[in-house]
């Protein structure tokens, strides 16, 4: 199991001495789930992208704000269902997060078919 108290100090540590202020490690994949622990430093945004049918991110330490929809600025200890909207994540402090996925299933719920 993942300690995820010792992995948001070195992610964080890592993110604040890279030259693009991030760290990221994907820590679990099981079948459709995948979760992957974040850090950004301070002013750092990952850039706008799309989202999985189904997401959450939990912040372990400082504030992020998710743009999408309706910015919303996520707090340490909240967790929230993530926009199923084109978004980014913008670092208004030091931050780490745990991002959470699940893959291979539509917008409805049902599983993606192959296009």
């Amino acid at each position: 199991m993942a300690d995820l108290i010792d992995l948001a100090r070195t992610h964080l540590a890592a993110a604040l001495a890279d030259e693009h202020g991030r760290s990221a490690e994907l820590i679990l994949r099981d079948g459709p789930l995948r979760q992957s622990i974040i850090a950004l430093r301070s002013g750092v945004e990952l850039a706008e992208h799309n989202s999985p049918a189904a997401a959450s991110i939990h912040v372990l330490a400082g504030r992020v704000r998710v743009t999408g929809q309706d910015p919303t600025e996520v707090a340490a200890g909240r967790l929230d269902v993530l926009t199923h909207a084109r978004h980014a994540v913008l670092a208004l402090e030091d931050s780490v997060f745990l991002l959470t996925t699940v893959t291979g299933i539509d917008s409805t719920g049902g599983p993606e078919r192959a296009r």
